[in-house]
């Protein structure tokens, strides 16, 4: 949902419930504990049959909700379970009464993993909304090339024709909630705007939940042609004006919403930007990795210098800069090279005692090579949204937090307000105090989201809808 954090390891979470009698139920854990301290959240049920076990996994972080395990097998006193992807990975474990702890292998590299039984009750989110809703919701599936997309259109009551949004999400794969931390916030929008009278899509994105491909793999017309596709639908909807089908994208997905609405058959009504970064890829990058740097410093030592935070940051940079070059060539070999020494750099230098074994820092290593070479992070890297934005001529809203450190505001708003300068309806805000999900936050920083209730901040989700109202009453 963000412009992308240099890769790290897959990141998985998993969330829990109430005790259940073992091995059944829902447990809560960590992958790498110690090392990365990636949550995961896992479900074990009786099979069909009543005679085996099935069980699904969550993983938030990449938009994977109640994804199929397989081989999920007990034996005794261990349990084994899979995942049905490239790379096998596979989870093979001890149950000691609610705990389970054992080895996470994928590709041949492993990584150790616990989980716990009803370490802690789920988090009901207060901006969530629960059925039963007051509109109707239609799964969704539509072609975009040779992938199948899956969404959810959420419709007002009535026959009348409506004005739709198309939701559009930020980087890297995600599900149609965009959720993260406990947090769901395009359900949250889409709740929004529909009880306000407008009719919302928001979709799985490629290779996540229903909708096939790889978002990894996909390239930006890859994704402008997923947009394209989704407006199209709207457009021939039966209770969806044609007329009145615009875009609303979060972070990443600000970069696409203004290319697809002027690329779209018919064009779109209107666009909205929330935390649209207005400068290129790589400069973003820059600015995100400062902020990320400084305050992952502070907040594990608040009396770490000035100069050590520069020194940090003058490193960062340093290698950023040499990595760009190598990727704007498709020099692979180079880029893989250059992370490689960069992380053996970084591993050695840590205290013994906090070093990851081989096989997990190789694991590491590697991840953060093949994330660093793919196609979605190199696009966006080249990226620079501003000939799209100064083309723009519909109404266009864009909004950022002022307390964002993954797209900052002080980067982004100027830019964005120069852009924007010759459209006839051009709205730019930066709300103070918001994070990049628009929550009310402390510092800003990720660790930070799953920590705060609200999902977005209620002063947004009226300005966005106070500003479609004006433009596009939707009753």
């Amino acid at each position: 949902m963000t412009p992308r954090l240099i890769p790290l390891l897959i990141a998985l979470l998993f969330a829990a419930a109430a005790a259940q009698p073992d091995p059944l139920g829902d447990w809560r854990g960590a992958l790498g504990p110690g090392v990365i301290d990636l949550e995961i959240r896992v479900t074990i049920a009786a099979d069909d049959t009543g005679a085996g076990l099935a069980g699904t996994i969550d993983i938030p972080a990449q938009g994977l909700v109640a994804f199929p395990l397989a081989d999920v097998v007990l034996d005794g006193d261990r349990i084994a379970f899979a995942m049905p992807v490239p790379g096998d990975p596979a989870f093979a474990g001890v149950i000691d009464g609610d705990r389970i702890e054992g080895t996470f292998t994928q590709s041949g590299q492993p990584l150790p993993f616990f989980l716990e039984r009803g370490a802690e009750a789920a988090v009901l989110r207060p901006q969530e909304p629960l059925p039963p809703f007051p509109y109707d919701e239609q799964e969704v599936t539509y072609a975009s090339g040779d992938v199948t997309l899956a969404g959810t259109l959420t419709l007002p009551p009535g026959d009348a024709r409506v004005p739709a949004v198309l939701l559009i999400t930020g980087s890297g794969p995600q599900d149609r909630n965009v959720e993260i931390l406990g947090h769901k916030p395009f359900l949250v929008i889409a709740d929004h705007l529909t009880r306000a009278g407008y009719a919302v899509l928001r979709v799985d994105d490629r290779g996540v939940g229903s909708s096939t491909g790889s978002d990894t793999l996909a390239t930006y017309d890859d994704l402008l042609g997923d947009v394209l596709a989704g407006v199209a639908l709207l457009r021939d909807h039966p209770r969806v004006d044609p007329e009145g089908v615009g875009l609303l994208g979060h972070s990443q997905g600000g970069y696409l919403a203004p290319a697809a609405a002027l690329a779209a058959d018919g064009g779109v009504a209107f666009v909205i930007l929330m935390a649209g970064p207005a400068v290129d890829g790589f400069a973003a990058l820059l600015a995100q990795s400062e902020r990320v740097f400084e305050l992952a410093m502070r907040a594990a030592d608040p009396t770490v210098s000035d100069e050590d935070v520069a020194a940090v940051i003058a490193s960062q940079v340093a290698f950023l800069e040499a990595l760009f070059p190598l990727l704007q060539a498709e020099d692979f070999d180079g880029a893989r090279a250059l992370v490689r020494e960069r992380a053996e750099t970084e591993l050695a230098a840590l205290p013994a005692e906090q070093r990851p074994d081989d096989a997990t820092a190789e694991a590491m290593i590697e991840a953060n090579q093949e994330g660093i070479v793919s196609p979605a992070f190199r696009v966006f890297l080249a990226f620079d949204p501003q000939p799209n934005l100064r083309q723009l001529t519909v109404p266009t809203l864009a909004f950022f937090g002022g307390l964002d450190v993954q797209v900052p505001a002080e980067q982004s708003e100027g830019p964005m307000r120069e852009a924007l300068a010759a459209n006839p309806d051009a709205t730019v805000i930066t709300f103070p105090g918001l994070n990049h999900v628009m929550q009310p936050a402390i510092t800003g920083n990720v660790d930070e989201y799953g920590a705060i209730d609200v999902t977005i901040d209620p002063v947004v989700l009226e300005t966005v809808t106070t500003w479609l109202q004006e433009r596009f009453p939707a009753r």
